[in-house]
């Protein structure tokens, strides 16, 4: 995994996180730590995860090491 890959994951779990406050306790910390939804620095936020989303979204079609191996042949005696 790539370093860009890791930052845009860490952002998809920091916007994860923010929905699952407003979900649960309508509160929403990026607007509040940055001063509101219309905040430049808030929307700024949003939009780097939604872009992570995106980058993200290569990962999910990415194979995955176990699967595309071979099965090891045992030889018979």
């Amino acid at each position: 995994m790539s370093g860009i890959q890791r930052i845009a994951l860490v952002l998809t779990i920091i916007g994860a996180i923010n929905w699952g406050l407003i979900g649960f306790f309508q509160f929403d910390l990026v607007a509040s730590i940055f001063g509101g939804q219309d905040a430049g620095m808030a929307r700024i936020v949003y939009g780097l995860v939604g872009i992570s989303g995106l980058i993200n979204l290569g990962l999910l079609f990415k194979p995955s090491p176990e699967i595309s191996r071979e099965p090891e042949t045992k030889p018979t005696r």
